[in-house]
């Protein structure tokens, strides 16, 4: 790491000194510029390890370990060396060719093995506790059973899955540049699979386009027909008979009914005999973890947990002794459908579809505008180990009213000893099938998952660049060459390559909508971010660039929030590096930053503790050159072993001991007090840390000025759209149109409804939200917002 630094000083000198030649603005377009990195291109750290801590078997048994040597590869570049023939006329027809050669496994007879199955034979001969039904096999029953085997899945047709293929790999080439996929990823893949257990891969969902695209990426590698598990609303019934002929699932409505509902215990029986018919059948199954495109709420997905929760059921009830999990996640330049522009409720049909794909072919055609696109592979690891390690790492969990509302109100200021307990996706009817402690189980294994997905996805060079254009807007050549060095030194790839001066054009062309290319002088170019909703759109995409540098940005906010009291808001940073920080004091303020942040946001891995990720911020303000630590003069020097004084205990113990708290020196640990660095390149660093939490951090703190102004008791829904109208009026007046985002309205009323701002109260007509009375005094609320403003760094 110290080379690593000292390499990334060095280079940020030589730009610093070459300004000019870096600069975007000075430089233009026209120029012959090279520039080169350490690490850019030449060093790309492993995505995608598997935790040591739940999965330590899994760990070391499916790395790859020549993974690194294997490199990328386009997967929708298919030539005549991708066949088994050569020719003129192969070069021509060799998609065509390709797609009858892909190997399609004969399908077997699915419905009969579901209907012979044990849990629908007891429903038809009435024997289910429930008393579905009762006597001789009914055959009203059997087609109740079949006309709910009809609506989640088909046998998938290998005629129409090659036609499907063709076609698909035709529009991929018009609308991408490329596809990448990591060969090291997939070798790991392929080691899990010949594992002989069934493969569940569990991803995000950016795009309606991620169910099509990874069912055509892992045919193309050989892992045969995946099934899909798609959300039936966001499909119209024309395209949901499609997708089942093509391998999709679709949970039958049913499924959600209440447990005591004959209607409901029938589809969980099929819906489980399904599942359980799938997995010994070792077909890749593929299940979203995130919620569609457009939909505004939680990130997770409440029917993901459902389908998950029916693997680890099968799993369990001993169906297949065990299943290999596959964290997945696709990366795109830009969304092609837009998301944000989509509503949810809709859902998209045939006719829509076709239209969609029209649109994007004609847009992209003659033009350059074509984005990029990873596929990202993380480690397998095994669901039956770590079911039996999770277990150990639970711990006693409070509400967010118990542990923040204390602190915000001045009543205390020590922060409880236990983690935050913070909920937002519902249980659905397949879920409420599983026992209570399995709920929890599901739950923190689609966080696990979901946080190694994030962590393995590939940062695009639209973030860094929507990034740079709203928190930084200086030398844009420069500053981009930074920024993905530091991605880099942070242990997130990057999905991009090449010369920097095509990379930053590359990217200016794909946001030329929602920014200005003012051309100053002859050969000088300003690049402006568009206002309104092209800032709007801008902070979307730095987004994705916050998980790289969360603990560091948490740390920043931490400290600012630790210097509002002491410091001037606009005071110079030599005065701010005066001022001494014990550990004590940032460990309170990062832990009081990780209360309010949502979980969602987070994505911390259930096994790690909030006081181990404290450690872990502080560490990287330590590595990243912000803080440097101080010796008090009343206290020994941090080297000086010579006058420690070993006790009794420690002289002697048994192997294995470690009650003794001696070891951990907590005194000394109390003692320890740092200051802000006053290098040169620290404050403009420092401000772009903090600013990268800004968008969310200054809607919370609108919506706490809000509540004295919006019309309670209303519906959440109805909430929302005030707290919404207010973030834009303000963004209108103040211009932070990155704050006029309807996600961080849904972010905001919920984590004030945790914190017991706002409470939810039945009514005849259905729960409605009402201000506290904690909260319904004035001097409270402006508490409240000062409590969240001490983070936010102007």
């Amino acid at each position: 790491i110290a080379t690593m630094l000292e390499g990334r000083l060095q280079t940020q000198q030589r730009s610093s000194c070459n300004g000019r030649e870096t600069s975007l603005s000075s430089s233009g377009f026209g120029m012959k510029l090279e520039a080169v990195t350490p690490f850019l291109g030449k060093y790309r750290p492993f995505v995608g390890r598997c935790c040591q801590t739940c999965t330590p078997k899994s760990w070391e048994s499916l790395f790859h370990r020549s993974i690194m040597d294997l490199g990328f590869g386009s997967v929708i570049l298919v030539k005549e060396e991708n066949t088994r023939f050569r020719g003129w006329l192969v070069r021509r027809l060799c998609y065509f060719l390709w797609s009858l050669e892909q190997h399609i496994p004969p399908c077997q007879d699915a419905p009969q093995k579901i209907m012979e199955s044990t849990g629908v034979q007891k429903i038809l001969s009435g024997k289910a506790p429930e008393g579905a039904g009762e006597g001789q096999v009914s055959d009203h029953v059997k087609k109740e059973v079949q006309r709910i085997l009809g609506h989640i899945q088909a046998p998938p047709r290998p005629f129409l899955l090659r036609l499907f293929s063709w076609v698909l790999l035709r529009f991929l080439n018009c609308l991408f540049l490329n596809v990448q996929l990591h060969k090291g990823q997939m070798k790991m893949v392929h080691k899990a699979a010949q594992e002989g257990l069934p493969l569940v891969l569990l991803s995000t969902h950016k795009s309606l386009l991620d169910g099509i695209l990874l069912p055509f990426v892992l045919l193309s590698q050989g892992l045969g027909v995946l099934r899909v598990a798609w959300d039936p609303h966001t499909c119209s019934p024309a395209l949901r008979a499609l997708l089942r002929n093509l391998g999709g699932l679709f949970m039958p409505p049913e499924a959600n009914l209440s447990l005591d509902s004959s209607e409901g215990v029938l589809a969980r029986t099929v819906v489980h005999a399904v599942m359980e018919q799938l997995l010994v059948s070792g077909q890749p199954l593929l299940i979203f973890l995130e919620e569609p495109p457009g939909a505004q709420g939680p990130r997770l997905s409440a029917l993901g947990q459902a389908w998950l929760g029916l693997v680890v059921q099968a799993v369990q009830g001993g169906t297949v002794p065990d299943a290999m999990l596959v964290p997945v996640a696709v990366t795109y330049d830009l969304v092609p459908d837009a998301p944000h522009e989509i509503h949810a409720s809709v859902p998209l049909g045939l006719w829509t579809g076709a239209l969609a794909v029209l649109r994007s072919l004609r847009n992209c055609w003659g033009r350059s505008r074509r984005v990029c696109v990873r596929v990202h592979l993380a480690q397998p690891f095994s669901l039956q180990e770590y079911t039996i390690n999770a277990r150990s790492c639970w711990s006693s969990r409070q509400t967010l009213e118990q542990l923040l509302q204390p602190v915000v109100l001045g009543q205390c200021t020590a922060v409880p000893d236990t983690e935050k307990e913070q909920e937002w996706t519902p249980i659905t009817g397949p879920l409420l099938a599983l026992r209570a402690e399995d709920q929890f189980l599901v739950r923190r294994l689609s966080c696990h998952v979901l946080n190694a997905s994030v962590a393995s996805s590939a940062v695009m060079s639209t973030a860094i660049m929507a990034a740079l254009l709203l928190f930084k807007h200086q030398k844009l050549l420069g500053e981009f060459s930074w920024l993905t060095e530091e991605t880099l030194l942070r242990g997130f790839d990057v999905g991009f390559s090449g010369q920097l001066r095509c990379l930053v054009q590359h990217t200016l062309t794909l946001l030329r909508a929602h920014v200005a290319l003012l051309r100053v002088h002859q050969r000088d170019l300003l690049v402006v971010p568009r206002p309104g909703p092209g800032l709007t759109h801008l902070a979307r995409l730095s987004a994705e660039l916050l998980p790289a540098f969360l603990s560091e940005a948490v740390g920043a906010c931490a400290v600012r929030g630790l210097l509002a009291g002491r410091v001037p808001p606009e005071g110079p940073w030599e005065l701010q590096g005066v001022e001494l920080l014990s550990q004590n004091e940032l460990y309170r303020q990062i832990l009081l930053l990780l209360h309010l942040l949502p979980q969602d946001l987070l994505l911390l891995q259930p096994c790690q503790s909030s006081y181990c990720y404290c450690q872990e911020v502080l560490d990287r303000l330590i590595q990243c050159g912000l803080l440097v630590a101080e010796e008090t003069p009343s206290s020994r020097t941090a080297c000086d072993t010579g006058r420690q004084h070993l006790s009794a205990k420690l002289l002697w113990k048994p192997s294995g001991d470690f009650t003794d708290s001696d070891s951990d020196d907590f005194e000394a640990a109390e003692g320890r007090y740092f200051r802000i660095s006053q290098q040169s390149r620290c404050p403009d660093f420092f401000l772009f840390l903090c600013r990268l939490l800004g968008p969310l951090l200054k809607a919370f703190a609108q919506a706490a000025s809000f509540l004295h102004q919006g019309q309670l008791p209303d519906t959440e829904s109805g909430y929302t759209e005030q707290l919404f109208q207010f973030l834009q009026a303000t963004a209108q007046e103040e211009g932070t149109f990155e704050c006029a985002d309807p996600n961080l309205a849904i972010s905001a009323v919920w984590t004030f409804r945790d914190l017991g701002v706002l409470q939810q109260i039945p009514s005849p007509t259905g729960p409605r939200l009402h201000l506290s009375p904690t909260f319904a005094v004035r001097d409270n609320q402006d508490k409240l917002e000062q409590f969240i403003r001490q983070f936010i760094c102007n």
